[in-house]
């Protein structure tokens, strides 16, 4: 029988240390955010356990601007046939050459758990952690926020061709602090593409960041960034949990 899952950050960890290189810099890259043992348990179930969704924006149908998110599970994909799956791809990219969408695996896991989806599966101790005090009160020490009531988390699978244009995180009502993302990558390479990048004004990027293992990296979303196109060669899936910490209310029964 598996182990429990008992998450817990590294206790190592000084939250005021990393306050103050973000309050000098709204990115900041923690490693060892986990101890080892339990980082390689989350990244076990990441790697070994979801059931995945292929995700992407497509047009409403009311043709107002509005976007609605597609979920694609593996059922869908064989139902609907290759041809179909290839025409809805090939409408992504052309989008994206306008600087519109992204292609990704996800798990969405506040949705999983609200809707009581897999029960049982440990994947839920993982959100249950995100949500905790302990967690959430080390992202408010860090970002400085007066409040953070919650996190939205989904863990992400990158392969060979998927991307996430340039975008902003602001949310309505501006009720996201911060964007986090929590790597469970290891060995990557850069010319793997998958770089979470930082662009500015100009258009070029000033900063980059290859996917690592056990990092925790929280930056202000309102900065312009976006996710590389993963290299065809790539050698292995770019995993992650993403996120933002938030602080709109917790409303019943969510997580």
């Amino acid at each position: 029988m598996a182990e429990p899952l008992n998450l817990r950050l590294n206790s190592a960890l000084d939250p005021q240390e990393w306050a103050r290189k973000y309050a000098e810099n709204p990115l900041v890259q923690i490693p060892d955010i986990l101890e080892p043992a339990l980082a390689e348990q989350v990244s076990a179930i990441l790697r070994d356990t979801l059931t995945w969704r292929l995700v992407f924006p497509e047009p409403g149908p009311a043709g107002d601007g509005e976007e609605v998110v597609v979920q694609l599970t593996q059922q869908d994909v064989q139902r609907m046939g290759r041809e179909a799956v290839s025409a809805a791809i090939g409408g992504v990219m052309q989008r994206a050459r306008k600087n519109y969408g992204y292609l990704y695996d996800s798990y969405p896991m506040i949705q999983a758990y609200t809707s009581h989806w897999d029960p049982g599966h440990p994947i839920h101790r993982v959100t249950e952690f995100l949500n905790s005090r302990e967690f959430l009160d080390f992202g408010q020490i860090v970002t400085g926020a007066p409040v953070v009531t919650k996190a939205d988390a989904q863990a992400t699978r990158y392969t060979r061709g998927h991307f996430l244009t340039r975008h902003v995180d602001e949310g309505h009502d501006q009720e996201r602090v911060a964007a986090y993302t929590f790597g469970f990558t290891r060995n990557w390479q850069p010319d793997w593409g998958g770089l979470l990048m930082l662009i500015e004004e100009g258009m070029d990027v000033s900063r980059a960041f290859l996917p690592r293992f056990n990092m925790l990296s929280i930056f202000d979303g309102r900065r312009l960034h976006a996710v590389s196109p993963v290299s065809p060669f790539a050698g292995d899936a770019r995993y992650q949990i993403t996120g933002w910490f938030r602080n709109d209310p917790a409303s019943g029964g969510s997580a």
